[in-house]
Parts: C-alpha cells; structure tokens; sequence
C-alpha cells in the first residue's frame, strides 16, 4: 500500500478517543482495521465503516435514512478519494526528516511539491515545500472534525497555487498524540471542556507555535522578524485567535473557518448540542476571558499594520453559530480603520455546513484561503 495512502487512513487504534468536532458532545467516528480491509479490496468500507460514540441523535449522519443517508456516504467516499488522489498525486514524499538545512529547500521538480512527515520540538507536522517560494511559511491547524488531522487537512487544502512553504501541524492529544485508551477524549470533555480538552488542546497548540516558528527559522524557513501566515478550522481557527491575541508570533496574514472565537462560544454551542448547562467556576471564567477573541481585539490589531485577517464562516454552520463570526468584525472594524481597512475581511459563505465534506465546499475553502494568502503574503522573487 502507499505510504501516504497508509498514513491517510490510519487504523484508528490511536483514534478511538478522538472527538470529532468543536464544542460538541462526545459523538465521534473511529476507523476500525483499515490497513486490513484495504489490503482485502473492501477500500469503500474502510472510508465509511464506523464506530459512533455517544447520543447518536447529535451524530451529523444519525437519522437519516434512504437517499440522504446513500448521498451522505457516497460524499464521504468523494472527500477521502480527493485526499487520496491529492497525496498520492505527483508528490515527492520523505517519511523522515531531511537535514535541518533542506527543509524548507525548494522542489527541484517545477511541478510536484515535497512533502515531509516530520517533528518540530515534538508536534507533528506535514511540510509541503512548492518548488517556487516567495513567500514566509504558512502554519495551518485542523479542527476536531474533518478534517480532524493535519495529514486530512493536507490533503484538502494543499494550497499550491500560493509560493509558500505549508507546515500542517497535529492539535495536542489528536492524531499521534491522541490518548492510547478509547474514550479518553470524550470523557475529558464530558467532565469539564474548559480545562479537560479546550485549554491543553486549543490554547495549547497557541503556546507550541514559538517554538515551532523558532525551529522553522533556524531551518531557514523564514527570516527573523518576518511575520508567518496562519490558517485555522475550527478548533483550529479558535487557536488561530488566540496566538493572534497572544502576540508571541509575529503574523502576516490569518485565516479562520468556522471557528469558535473563545472558550465562551464553545461551551455555548456545547451546551446546545448536549443539551445541559457547563458548570462555570472561578479558574474556567479566566480562560474563558483569556481566550475571547472579541474581548481581545484590541490585543488581535495592535500591530502595524494588523496581520491580515479573512473570517470565514458557513451561514449552514449548526455547530458554532454566525454570530461570533459577525461580532468578532464588528469589534475589530475600528482597529483597522484607515489604511488598513483592506486587511481585514468577513465572508460568510451560503449552503456552508461546518465540516468541509463537499467537493464544492473544499474548492470554496481553498479559494478563499488561497485568495488571501497570496494578496497579502506572497512577493515578487528576488
């Protein structure tokens, strides 16, 4: 078997407690035996075999039936044949790390990127390196559903057409830092989501980018002071917020895609889902304060100029609700009054769902990311 295509459909014994997507109840999916029923011809029943956790009233494809549930399966099976094709599409991989100084080292095809799988100060990371670089190095999070991994989240937003090094990086205790034991996700967040799940995996991916980005430069990456570019999903583009407030980084442009903009937003739409209260004390108050992102405006725009920032959200999203979205530019308008009005951008986008699962939504996503990386990140050649 390919190894991308092994990486991709991993055997889900490391993902039994995964949670599957942001701010909702423990209703996730796990990939059982796909090495071995890929190995078998079943490669359709590996992409859509499934163990479901949790009330599956809240699961997105439970109560469905007939058509909808055939045409909720048949996407499924597009999405991963996308993710297939665009690893294991002319890609020159390297399943170790290269010498640090190579890095970031052009393609020396025209065509084909390359592809690292890779550690950086232990987070797990895909780089793809284009062969035409004019641009600092993007980072990019995944989210708690699909894409719920950085390999998935590579494979559907590869970004080729922007001149920048992509550095896909795996969310703490997802993917190969996933709890060994099943169920420990869910549970941690049934007992208390503020410092069970969203602290050390949202807020805790925010504290890893430094180092990250310290490494990054040392490789030749990016030069000191220069400014990188950030994309995050869902919880992804939560944590994407918070290292902009944060300000430990100095970023150029950021994009976020139906993101929650903050402990409070999350635990909402948990509590919407779930269908119970979050029992708030004094120590989960603070995080929520410390990673509001509309409370942190301010924090968010105070460079010069303020990174560029494209908020994107699904007018069908049902997980995090618009209106953070709505009210995050509201608060950040008069920061980037004037000169840099252009830099930041609201785009909420009909017939969008949370999850990209679509062909139609993943070439709506890439465009817009893309759109954006290259007006305010990339640079003529030297």
């Amino acid at each position: 078997m390919p190894m991308m295509v092994r990486h991709l459909l991993d055997d889900g014994r490391r993902q039994h407690g995964r949670a599957a997507a942001f701010g909702q109840p423990p209703c996730f999916r796990v990939r059982r035996s796909a090495q071995d029923k890929l190995a078998s011809g079943q490669a359709r029943r590996v992409l859509l075999d499934a163990m479901t956790i949790g009330p599956s009233s809240l699961c997105e494809d439970e109560g469905r039936s007939g058509a909808d549930s055939d045409r909720g399966a048949f996407m499924r099976l597009v999405l991963w044949v996308i993710a297939v094709l665009v690893l294991v599409s002319p890609v020159r991989a390297m399943s170790t790390t290269p010498d640090a100084g190579q890095t970031c080292a052009p393609a020396a095809s025209t065509e084909a990127p390359r592809v690292i799988q890779t550690e950086l100060v232990g987070v797990p990371a895909w780089i793809r390196v284009p062969a035409r670089i004019s641009a600092p190095p993007i980072v990019l999070w995944h989210g708690f559903g699909p894409p719920d991994n950085e390999e998935a989240l590579m494979a559907l937003l590869p970004l080729d057409d922007v001149p920048a090094v992509k550095v896909y990086l795996g969310l703490p205790m997802f993917g190969k830092r996933a709890p060994e034991e099943p169920g420990v996700l869910a549970q941690r967040q049934a007992e208390n989501l503020a410092t069970g799940v969203f602290e050390p995996v949202v807020m805790g991916a925010a504290h890893e980018l430094p180092d990250v980005v310290d490494v990054l430069r040392r490789r030749g990456c990016l030069q000191r002071g220069q400014g990188i570019g950030l994309f995050g999903f869902s919880a992804g583009g939560a944590a994407v917020l918070y290292a902009l407030a944060e300000r430990e980084v100095p970023v150029e442009a950021a994009v976020v895609l139906n993101a929650s903009t903050g402990l409070s937003a999350s635990v909402a739409a948990y509590e919407r889902a779930a269908g119970r209260k979050f029992d708030w004390t004094p120590e989960t108050r603070l995080l929520a304060r410390r990673s509001d992102a509309i409370g942190r405006a301010a924090d968010i725009a105070q460079a010069t100029p303020p990174p560029a920032l494209l908020i994107v959200h699904g007018a069908k999203d049902a997980m995090v609700d618009q209106t953070g979205a709505h009210a995050l530019h509201r608060v950040l308008k008069p920061h980037y009054a004037g000169n840099g009005a252009g830099r930041l951008r609201l785009s909420i986008v009909p017939d969008l769902p949370h999850a990209l699962r679509t062909p139609g939504d993943i070439a709506h996503a890439r465009t817009l990311a893309g759109a954006w990386f290259l007006r305010f990140m990339a640079r003529e050649d030297n």
